[in-house]
C-alpha cells in the first residue's frame, strides 16, 4: 500500500531486496561483493576465484597455507557471510587449488 509518509532510504531498499522476484542472485551478488570485508584484505588478495555452483560458493586459492587457512574458518565465513544478508544463501564453502 501507498503511503505518503517518508521512510528511511534503508527500509525502503530491504523492501525492494526482499520482493525481488530474483532476490537470491541479488543477495548472491551482495556476498561476492562483501567477501573481501568478511574474510579481510590478505586472504581475498590471495583469492584468484569466487563464484556459486547453486548454494555452495566456490573459493579458488593457489596459495596452499591461505587454502588451508580458509578452510579451517569455512563455517565461521559462512556463517559471517549469511549473517551479512540476512539469509542462508551460502550452504557450503568449498576450497579449490
Amino acid at each position: 500500500m501507498y503511503s505518503n509518509r517518508p521512510r528511511p532510504l534503508g527500509d525502503l531498499l530491504k523492501d525492494f531486496v526482499e520482493n525481488y522476484p530474483r532476490r537470491r542472485e541479488l543477495k548472491r551478488g551482495m556476498i561476492l561483493s562483501v567477501w573481501p570485508e568478511v574474510v579481510g584484505s590478505a586472504i581475498a588478495k590471495e583469492c584468484v576465484g569466487l563464484k556459486f555452483e547453486g548454494d555452495r560458493l566456490i573459493v579458488r586459492i593457489k596459495n596452499p597455507g591461505w587454502r588451508h587457512e580458509v578452510h579451517m574458518q569455512r563455517h565461521s565465513i559462512m556463517n559471517r557471510l549469511n549473517r551479512e544478508v540476512d539469509e542462508d544463501i551460502v550452504k557450503e564453502i568449498i576450497i579449490r587449488a
